[in-house]
């Protein structure tokens, strides 16, 4: 005996033209995002058309500036594009970060900015132009540094934790020197300050080469500086006693990081292109590619090392991201316990 064949029917007379309607917009949705991606693709590969200029907030021979004109030599060729340095020193970076957020968001103009120009300098002005959180778009981290804590070799201590314990002791309070109010010096020494317990007058000099040169004069006790006072350290001209990285520097593997004695104590400074919000995404994409790889040449990083110590530092746009909101809330909160200010 034959078995009937059943024949399911919808049970709403559209099901069926429902189903297929819902596939149709399903392979519409995914061709238009091949097509969206294929054309960013596209666009990232025909951009740029024209020169590109990149803000230094350093006069030229700072240490920005010789970052920027390094990567600007390399990129120019990758791009195949000059990519221009223009200078805009001044206000401790204000002048720089204020011209690339006006700029028009096209994709040529960039900035090279230090972290504290970005991070810190929000919470020491009243009165801002711009916001550099919200009004700067990041492209990429390009290098690092760590700074190292260094007394005058006059200071009777031979390593971190004498000094510790003599700063604590030293009436009237041990003077420190900084490249200015609100300048990262500052925040390292202030944030070991507040660890340590210990109690350290800030005299502000107007630059951090200022400010080395002071120490080294005796006209303090003691600094945190960056790599570019390696030379002085292994000289006996200053006496380094710690750093600031979460690891040890290269530069000294006998000395200490001060996370050693202090968990949780991290000081790494680095420096980023930046464009203003609403940089174009392929101009983001084809960026960061092409500096990814002029960041790995040898001749890149041993240029970076000569330019103050520093380091080729390469991150993921996330990466970089939370990088900035973490630091500018701890700057943040510090700079208010502090009060510090601009000059």
């Amino acid at each position: 005996m034959l078995k009937t064949l059943s024949v399911r029917t919808p049970c709403h007379p559209h099901a069926g033209i429902s189903r297929l309607s819902r596939l149709s917009t399903l392979m519409a949705t995914s061709i238009l995002i091949a097509t969206l991606g294929t054309s960013v693709l596209a666009q990232s590969n025909n951009y740029p058309q024209r020169p590109l200029k990149l803000i230094a907030p350093t006069s030229p021979g700072g240490a920005p500036d010789t970052i920027a004109r390094v990567l600007a030599e390399k990129l120019s060729p990758l791009l195949g594009q000059p990519v221009v340095v223009e200078n805009r020193a001044g206000a401790n970076g204000y002048l720089a970060t204020e011209t690339t957020a006006r700029a028009a968001a096209d994709g040529y103009t960039l900035g090279i900015f230090a972290d504290s120009m970005v991070v810190i300098n929000p919470h020491l002005r009243t009165k801002s132009s711009h916001d550099t959180m919200k009004d700067l778009a990041p492209i990429a981290t390009v290098a690092s540094n760590t700074f190292f804590l260094s007394t005058h070799p006059s200071i009777p201590v031979k390593n971190f934790r004498e000094f510790i314990e003599y700063a604590r002791n030293a009436n009237p309070p041990l003077a420190y020197a900084s490249g200015g109010n609100g300048s990262q010096h500052q925040m390292a020494m202030e944030m070991l300050k507040q660890r340590a317990g210990i109690n350290l007058l800030h005299v502000p000099y107007k630059s951090g080469t200022e400010a080395t040169t002071a120490t080294i004069a005796g006209e303090v006790a003691a600094m945190f500086s960056g790599a570019s006072t390696g030379p002085q350290i292994k000289a006996g001209k200053l006496r380094g006693l710690a750093a600031t990285g979460r690891n040890r520097s290269p530069l000294f593997p006998d000395m200490p990081t001060i996370g050693e004695v202090y968990p949780g104590y991290e000081i790494s400074v680095w420096l980023g292109f930046f464009g203003p919000t609403g940089f174009p995404e392929a101009a983001l994409q084809r960026l960061r590619a092409e500096l990814n790889k002029v960041l790995l040449l040898p001749e890149v990083k041993e240029r970076l090392n000569s330019a103050g110590g520093l380091e080729p530092f390469r991150s993921t746009p996330e990466e970089f991201q939370a990088m900035m909101r973490a630091d500018h809330e701890r700057y943040g909160k510090l700079v208010r316990q502090i009060g510090a200010k601009l000059d």
